[in-house]
């Protein structure tokens, strides 16, 4: 996978624009704390279970993938590549993945629905209910299958990358899903960020828990909630409608000292009710990652980071080539771990952590 030897750099891209991506706020531990939480779980393979070849398919939310990944919202593609978002959605549909579209997208979600990829939307809570009912409807009108409803972010975190670069949009890449006209992100900030104070300005930061219900009564779409770190927030995200829950930090960039997400993974996963599915998002790269996931109860992962370093490496090929990677991964872990398929992989036995928390599986609730 690109990265794994070394992640494209600003050789390809811009330093400012590499910063912004691979960045986090404050002093980044968050966005450290999610890799070491990672490679402290141990997942116990079975042996002698006659697997053969396994299959890798499974459902997440209301979409078939080829294997329990999708691709997770990320805003302004164009910065890396100018295929964009498109470039990545026409990737996600040669690997068989959901693709989330950014509310921020720099390339409109009429556009990137004619990829033919199979589309989650995203939504940030804008102060102007009109202008997100809009997009509510766009995404309908497209064909989406979920609606990816962003909770961690009423402001931005302070990313002080991006504050020491005083990171501005260049002047051909905007916001194309609100209306594409210049914004503040395109002003320079003197010691600030462009782009914070373009979300300030869009941004409700009082949403809260009749929000969501209000958004519940107006589609029936699924309403995927991204951003949570608790049991309870899980438990209350599902009992406002949610179908599913994001167990994310949003990859360490909103508040540094929040908890990694693949620690808290298994409360989140015992408080929520059956049906409603527990996503893992930040700090996944590999096939094994995955396959740690659904050890720990989720239904699938979001990746983010390492998909952009492939759009920047080669557009839509450069995606396609991350995106065969974490298969080929994930098909050899469940081979070697003893599992058919992503189901039985719920199943395995998990250690983790320097004092060995020994967690079983099979009492788990199942995918």
């Amino acid at each position: 996978m690109p990265g794994r030897r070394g992640a494209p750099g600003p050789a390809l891209v811009p330093g400012d624009v590499w910063d912004f991506v691979q960045g986090g706020s404050g002093g980044e531990r968050t966005l450290a704390a999610n890799r070491a939480a990672l490679d402290d779980i141990a997942v116990v393979p079975g042996v002698l279970r006659g697997v053969g070849t396994p299959s890798t398919r499974t459902r997440l939310v209301a979409s078939d993938a080829a294997l329990p990944v999708a691709i997770a919202p990320m805003a302004y593609q164009q910065l890396l590549h100018s295929g964009g978002e498109s470039a990545t959605a026409a990737a996600a549909r040669a690997a068989d993945v959901p693709f989330t579209v950014g509310m921020l997208s720099s390339t409109a979600l009429e556009e990137v629905a004619r990829t033919g990829a199979a589309l989650w939307f995203q939504l940030y809570w804008l102060a102007d209910r009109g202008e997100l009912l809009d997009l509510v409807r766009r995404a309908e009108s497209c064909g989406c299958r979920a609606l990816v409803v962003t909770v961690d972010v009423p402001i931005m975190g302070r990313r002080l990358r991006d504050l020491r670069n005083e990171f501005t949009l260049p002047s051909g890449v905007r916001a194309a899903n609100l209306g594409g006209s210049p914004s503040q992100a395109h002003g320079r900030v003197p010691g600030g960020s462009a782009i914070a104070d373009h979300s300030r300005a869009v941004f409700d930061p009082a949403v809260s828990w009749s929000d969501l219900e209000w958004l519940r009564g107006q589609t029936s779409l699924p309403l995927i909630v991204k951003g949570v770190l608790g049991g309870a927030d899980a438990a209350r995200a599902a009992a406002c409608g949610a179908e599913a829950v994001v167990v994310s930090n949003h990859g360490g960039r909103q508040l540094d000292g929040a908890p990694a997400s693949a620690t808290v993974l298994p409360e989140v996963v015992e408080a929520v009710p059956e049906g409603c599915e527990v996503l893992l998002d930040s700090g996944v790269r590999s096939g094994t990652d995955i396959l740690r996931a659904l050890a720990l109860g989720a239904s699938g992962v979001l990746v983010g980071r390492p998909v952009l370093w492939g759009l920047a490496l080669d557009g839509a090929a450069g995606v396609e080539q991350v995106l065969s990677l974490l298969h080929r991964e994930f098909a050899d872990c469940l081979t070697l771990a003893g599992c058919a398929d992503p189901r039985e992989a719920g199943r395995l036995r998990t250690i983790t952590g320097p004092r060995g928390v020994d967690r079983r599986g099979a009492g788990r609730r199942g995918h």
